[in-house]
């Protein structure tokens, strides 16, 4: 996600402020200040990379001099407390190279501001924070009068509207989210959590404990004021406006908690008072909404606004999974089924997918062949006439989905963007697969079937919650998945050890402790002393594979980047000193200041559609010419291709036109989710969870090691502990007493069906897989250890293949009997569960374990009870059954 800002401010005398000491600053130049016959000298200023004076038709050319301009202004204007210039400030997409961010913003101050008359002094700067980070923003001085020929007029008041700050947000985000998709660009800005109140938190520094103690030392009391005036003024704009505080903390969460919120306000305020002042304000704020406890007895909040996305999601996911447009003859289905190569989940997976419903769910674990069992699907789709089209959030996934399954595939975020804009629209008769979708999030996953649903088209998602969660608020996936069913892919394919493969199923279902043990088992789990001695160790393992079988492919990996950086380095040391490396040549990238040589492994990290590269491209530079200074730097690389490394095509780069690269020895986490290699080498930090070990352990077909600091994660078991934490993230939907409580609400707006269409359509779904399956004819093949399988959401009805239902029925057998007879034996209508007669929740009737499905919803807080008490009790005794362990949670609810 693309970091959106957008903040105009007054530039007034009577805060001691001179319009030629701003302008010389923001363009980092020498001006003479005539009123103060003084100059202010900032030439020695870094990081501005454009600075340019932009005319309204009309002005005098003598206003492209920036002292004349200014200076012009400071003489024009004789209060003491005058308004000299407006300045706006906005951040650009770091993703762009300077020459792309440039054009954006020289496109939109010309647009929005010199349009209007007004003269704009633009100034770029480019700056890189302490992370290595580009911190790209711009500046825009704007005069505040009329402009002729003659030189300044009037007041021109109307510039002072509101309004016109609104505008100038809106089309900031959507010029920007245009140029993104035209470039590619898998990101986005999103800033409709502010547009609705036209204000923003501005960004603070941030002063640490040792900023604290330089102040008190006398050091940076400058800075640490500015923050602190900051503070203030973003803890004002709460007060104001308190539901930016709510809007901000669910950019990324669905939920939250108290301390969540307590931990934001105290960022965003500037002392005791102020904070107790917010917090008042923000509790008392009509748009926050009390959820109930989560599984660790922590009372969750949201948003209204919040509520809504997911509810629209659910409906429109019930919708398509009832809604049956998309029907593959019989025949056609039968002969993907049976075709070689395909093993039995793979089989059922590609009979599923293929049924008529609008709406399927494929959950697989790493590794399992999805991309295999896809590329026969989409045969069997082109032959029935439907047109096959592929996304994913990331451009490495979408590249995989395409060279995986031969589905065309693009970013989400540029597919969106198409769509706004009017091209490549979807249709009745198309099928869009989005694959990775456990890391989209509810508002992107409501977006995308909401779009698809009222077109007609059918939509395929596939992914595995277990893996990396969504960057932005929702676990949408899961909660899909929860409400239409899916069908699971279990068998691990990508390692070709056993044991291997199952240590990867531990991982997909959160043991991670067990399959830590198996590595540990086989030597490849390695404590040492200090981080750095453990860096160091996953770059031995990396140089003695590489020796020992140069033809295989393989990568280090790390959660955090600065150990990606120091992995990078030590590996091009080795290869340096190996003589393998042609001259070292300083490269300006996105990243800082890069070395690369002839020979170099180097990462594409920003999608390019002319240079034919996702983010996370691999290939190895072949050449490099020109240089930095004259601005003719280029590197010759040539691409990974489907042989591995040299095998690809040779694409020439332009360093001052594409910037996004880094060396390609190592990658995070997140980049390698997707990604398949021989050999891994894991830096396991105490940064890591649950999920990210599940993906750093499974990129492998032949081995992973695993190196972590004594230091930094403490003992074996301290290391099994962070690696075991579960950040899965929830939606509102997992509290369903919220919807009863807010039903009035949500129908007032249009959030959510009515509830009698609710109940029709739960009703539907709790029998649509099956008679679907008996209506088209299409047998199902069960793999014989399908009972003995433990799939990753055992404990919720999800499997539109109805396993596992026999302990149920057995459980029930009795009371049924019972339920079905009078005293005198003779047969009667009867409810099909014990607990027929309570209203528990309807919003809940999906999620009801299979012999249960007589629950008629309610709200009162027992019948919930009985409600989860029996649905913990099934998942228990399941769990027992298949020898595992019985979960912390089933236990707390029993």
């Amino acid at each position: 996600m693309a970091i959106y800002h957008l903040h105009a401010k007054v530039i007034s005398r009577a805060t001691g402020r001179s319009a030629v000491a701003a302008a010389a600053y923001r363009a980092a130049s020498r001006l003479h200040d005539l009123r103060l016959d003084r100059d202010h000298d900032f030439s020695n200023k870094s990081g501005v990379v454009h600075s340019e004076i932009l005319l309204p038709d009309g002005a005098p050319e003598r206003f492209l001099d920036r002292a004349t301009l200014w200076n012009e202004v400071e003489a024009i204007e004789k209060r003491k407390d005058a308004q000299l210039a407006r300045e706006v400030e906005f951040s650009i997409p770091r993703e762009m190279t300077q020459a792309q961010g440039i054009a954006l913003a020289r496109d939109f101050v010309r647009e929005q501001f010199v349009e209007r008359g007004m003269v704009a002094d633009l100034n770029v700067h480019w700056d890189i924070g302490e992370d290595g980070q580009a911190k790209p923003h711009a500046h825009v001085m704007l005069s505040t009068r009329s402009v002729d020929e003659n030189g300044f007029g009037a007041k021109e008041r109307s510039w002072n509207d509101k309004e016109l700050l609104l505008t100038w947000r809106g089309r900031w985000a959507s010029l920007a989210n245009e140029r993104l998709a035209e470039l590619d660009l898998d990101v986005r800005i999103d800033h409709r959590s502010f547009v609705a109140q036209g204000i923003d938190l501005e960004p603070q520094n941030k002063i640490g404990p040792a900023g604290m103690r330089r102040e008190e030392r006398g050091e940076d009391a400058e800075r640490v004021a500015d923050h602190l005036e900051i503070a203030r003024r973003n803890g004002e704009r709460l007060l104001a406006e308190p539901h930016v505080a709510l809007e901000a903390l669910t950019r990324q969460q669905s939920t939250f908690t108290r301390q969540d919120l307590a931990r934001f306000v105290d960022r965003h305020t500037a002392d005791a008072e102020q904070f107790s002042a917010v917090m008042v304000r923000v509790e008392a704020c009509p748009e926050l909404v009390a959820l109930g406890k989560d599984g660790h007895g922590r009372e969750r909040f949201s948003t209204r606004a919040m509520i809504g996305v997911e509810q629209r999601l659910e409906e429109a996911s019930l919708a398509m999974g009832q809604s049956q447009g998309h029907a593959v003859p019989l025949a056609v289905r039968r002969a993907a089924m049976a075709r070689d190569g395909l093993g039995d989940e793979q089989a059922l997976a590609v009979g599923e997918v293929t049924k008529s419903r609008d709406l399927s769910v494929v959950v697989g674990y790493a590794g399992t062949g999805k991309s295999t069992m896809l590329g026969v699907a989409r045969a069997a789709w082109e032959e029935a006439g439907y047109r096959v089209r592929g996304a994913a959030l990331s451009g490495i996934a979408a590249e995989g989905l395409e060279a995986g399954s031969g589905i065309e595939s693009r970013t989400l975020a540029s597919l969106e963007r198409a769509w706004e804009r009017g091209f490549d629209l979807l249709e009745r008769g198309d099928v869009l697969v989005v694959d990775e979708a456990g890391m989209v999030g509810s508002r992107q996953m409501e977006r995308v079937l909401s779009v698809a649903r009222e077109a007609g088209a059918k939509v395929v998602l596939l992914g595995d919650p277990e893996q990396l969660q969504a960057i932005e608020a929702g676990g949408a996936f899961r909660a899909v998945a929860e409400r239409v069913g899916s069908v699971e892919i279990t068998t691990v394919r990508r390692q070709r050890e056993g044991w291997q493969q199952a240590a990867t199923k531990e991982l997909a279902t959160g043991r991670i402790e067990q399959a830590l043990g198996r590595y540990e088992a086989a030597g490849l789990v390695r404590g040492h002393g200090t981080l750095e001695e453990a860096r160091a160790g996953v770059v031995a393992g990396w140089e003695e594979a590489r020796q020992a079988a140069p033809e295989e492919s393989q990568i280090m990996l790390a959660h955090r980047r600065v150990d990606v950086r120091a992995l990078n380095e030590a590996a091009r040391e080795i290869r340096r000193d190996a003589g393998e490396l042609g001259d070292d040549v300083l490269v300006p990238t996105a990243q800082g200041e890069r070395v690369f040589a002839d020979g170099e492994r180097v990462y594409f990290l920003r999608n390019d559609r002319a240079l034919g590269v996702k983010n996370g491209t691999l290939g190895t530079v072949r050449g490099i010419v020109g240089s930095a200074e004259a601005g003719d730097l280029a590197m010759s690389v040539q691409l990974d291709g489907p042989g591995g490394a040299g095998t690809g095509r040779v694409v020439s780069v332009s360093v001052a036109e594409y910037d996004a690269l880094d060396h390609g020895y190592a990658a995070t986490i997140h980049k390698s989710q997707g990604v398949t290699v021989d050999r891994a080498h894991v830096l396991a930090t105490g940064s890591m969870d649950r999920h990210g070990a599940y993906v750093a352990l499974s990129r492998h077909r032949e081995s992973v090691s695993i190196h972590w600091g004594r230091d930094d994660v403490g003992d074996l078991d301290g290391l099994v502990r962070r690696l075991s934490r579960e950040r899965l993230k929830d939606t509102t939907l997992d509290y369903p007493h919220v919807r009863d409580r807010d039903a009035g609400f949500a129908r007032r707006r249009g959030l959510h069906v009515p509830e009698s269409e609710i109940v029709v359509e739960r009703e539907k779904a709790a029998s649509g897989p099956r008679q679907d399956r008996q209506a088209e004819g299409v047998p199902m093949p069960e793999p014989a250890s399908a009972q003995q399988k433990r799939g990753m959401f055992d404990g919720l009805d999800l499997s539109v293949r109805g396993r596992n239902r026999k302990m149920e029925k057995d459980v029930l057998t009795g009371m049924e009997a019972e339920a079905g007879k009078g005293k005198s034996g003779v047969e009667r209508e009867a409810p099909a569960s014990p607990f027929a007669g309570l209203r528990l929740p309807r919003v809940q009737r999906e999620q009801v374990p299979a012999g249960l499905d007589g629950f008629i919803p309610g709200s009162d807080p027992l019948q919930q009870a009985v409600e989860r008490y029996a649905r913990a009790w099934v998942d228990a005794e399941r769990m027992v059954r298949q020898e595992l362990p019985v979960l912390e949670h089933q236990k707390k609810a029993l």
